[in-house]
């Protein structure tokens, strides 16, 4: 029969409020509680690192947990252990004195055992004369019972993770050679684009990645290669459909994606139908004395230089070009991919990808590029929208603006600084430039 059960160490160890606290844990089992110490032990070696242990110190743990004799571990038995430090060493593989001595420390320190010292400080069991243990001094396992539940769930949470990070590492893996192969698919098909700085932006992505990554980190890598994937393979989808007929560089019609039982006509006499009426009287007339005829693509580019930048080799020479450049500048707008899918549904393909060139040319005016686009598209859907104006508007700016420096020069301008020739607008072009509705 035990007579005290001490709750110190002994010699030069000091006491702690975590020895302390792992007393009290020790305390808390339920009565008549019974775990299977190996499938406990299990738990813990898998949340051994919440824990705080060490490979080393779970080796000691199982020497101990092998010198109870009985695989359960049972709140109403004996759950104190007192093996000499040779029978661990022997236990734990040769495992030097001082090494024991530090990882018995730790486990002590995990709040996986508590110290049961004897006055001398030796570990030994006293028994009566029937053979029954009165008193034990030694390493007591208790813990163990009253923390089998968090063991499990630390355990479980471990391996939630460790499963959600393989999973993050396949989608990573997945998405990288995706991104690659369809790079690669862009400039062996020769399709418009500018392959080189989409290269450079998948390159700056994964270089965020460090030789060990966390899964956090990974998951944000994933989400934006995702969205780098998904504006490649727009882009090639929509070159590689059949029936697109703005694959055609002679084709100057419109495109849309999906089909629209009534759509909004954009044809040689669209600009100026019965839809309109709804629109006050002087944005009627306005749309009305539009040119009946589709936009040259020298205007177009002639308005919005900028988008040449974003061009392969630099150069727009085709339609099919000019819409490759505008798919390029949606991202560097910040214009959602939904926003741009209604802008091209409502106002076809070649004039969503003009409107789209216009912001991108006044980039540093607009605020928000993508509601001003979900506007625009709300007033086309209307019949309120057409983009002569906006490129006239940009057109006569630019004359504008060439002026000043063509009298400073005392000739004429040539051209741009790239050595382009200067747009030659006609006088009855000229005359419509200087109308109020341009204005």
């Amino acid at each position: 029969m035990q007579t005290y059960i001490s709750t110190t160490p002994f010699g030069r160890r000091s006491m702690t409020l975590g020895m302390i606290t792992s007393q009290v844990a020790a305390k808390s089992a339920p009565k008549g509680a019974t775990v299977d110490k190996w499938k406990v032990f299990y738990s813990i070696r898998d949340a051994k690192e919440l824990l705080g242990a060490t490979d080393r110190s779970l080796t000691l743990l199982n020497a101990l947990l092998s010198f109870h004799l009985e695989p359960q571990l049972s709140a109403n038995g004996d759950l104190i252990v007192w093996p000499s430090n040779e029978a661990l060493t022997a236990r734990a593989n040769g495992m030097p004195a001082t090494t024991l001595r530090r990882h018995l420390a730790v486990l002590v320190d995990c709040g996986l055992i508590v110290r049961r010292d004897s006055p001398n400080g030796k570990r030994f069991a006293r028994k009566g004369r029937g053979g029954q243990i009165e008193q034990a001094y030694g390493f007591d396992l208790s813990p163990i019972i009253a923390r089998a539940e968090e063991f499990q769930d630390l355990a479980e949470a471990i391996r939630a993770e460790k499963r959600a990070f393989h999973v993050a590492k396949e989608r990573l893996t997945l998405l990288r050679r995706d991104i690659v192969k369809l790079i690669e698919a862009g400039i062996e098909e020769n399709v418009p684009g500018n392959w080189t700085s989409v290269l450079h932006a998948y390159q700056a992505i994964v270089g965020r990645l460090p030789r060990s990554a966390p899964r956090q980190l990974v998951d944000d890598v994933c989400t934006d290669l995702h969205g780098l994937y998904t504006e490649i393979r727009e882009v090639l989808e929509s070159f590689a459909k059949p029936h697109n007929p703005d694959a055609n560089e002679s084709h100057n019609g419109r495109h849309i994606q999906n089909s629209n039982p009534d759509p909004i006509s954009e044809s040689e006499n669209g600009l100026g139908n019965k839809e309109e009426a709804g629109g006050t009287a002087a944005e009627h007339d306005n749309l009305r004395s539009l040119p009946k005829r589709e936009l040259p693509l020298g205007i177009v580019l002639e308005a919005c230089p900028n988008l040449r930048e974003l061009a392969q080799g630099g150069d727009i020479r085709h339609w099919r070009d000019f819409l490759a450049a505008a798919e390029l500048a949606r991202p560097f707008l910040g214009i959602s991919p939904s926003a741009w899918r209604e802008a091209r549904e409502v106002m076809g393909q070649q004039h969503a990808a003009i409107t789209l060139a216009a912001i991108y040319q006044r980039t540093e005016q607009i605020n928000n590029a993508g509601g001003y686009l979900r506007s625009l598209t709300d007033r086309a859907r209307d019949g309120k929208f057409s983009t002569w104006p906006m490129i006239m508007a940009l057109v006569r700016a630019k004359l504008e603006a060439d002026k000043p420096a063509s009298r400073a020069g005392g000739k004429p301008s040539s051209g741009d600084d790239d050595g382009s020739p200067d747009l030659q607008v006609s006088a009855s072009l000229l005359k419509s430039l200087k109308s109020p509705k341009f204005r």
